[in-house]
């Protein structure tokens, strides 16, 4: 079972839920992942750094964050 959680002030919210063998819930979670990304999400795996552009249906978790500034 993965999980599509987005990253807010307090903790996370859970945004999608999706099994490796469940084909629909994978489908919605690819949806949903798109819609954050196009609203300037940035996706990346619960265990690493590397931005996500496609649903990793492997994975255990994918946090979505926005893009910090710096400089």
């Amino acid at each position: 079972m993965g999980v599509l959680l987005r990253r807010v002030l307090d903790g996370h919210e859970r945004v999608a839920e999706w099994s490796a063998d469940d084909e629909a819930s994978i489908e919605e979670a690819r949806q949903l992942l798109r819609q954050e990304l196009d609203a300037g999400y940035i996706a990346v795996p619960g265990d690493g750094n590397e931005p996500l552009t496609e649903l990793p249906v492997d994975a255990e978790a994918v946090i979505l964050t926005m893009p910090m500034g710096g400089g």
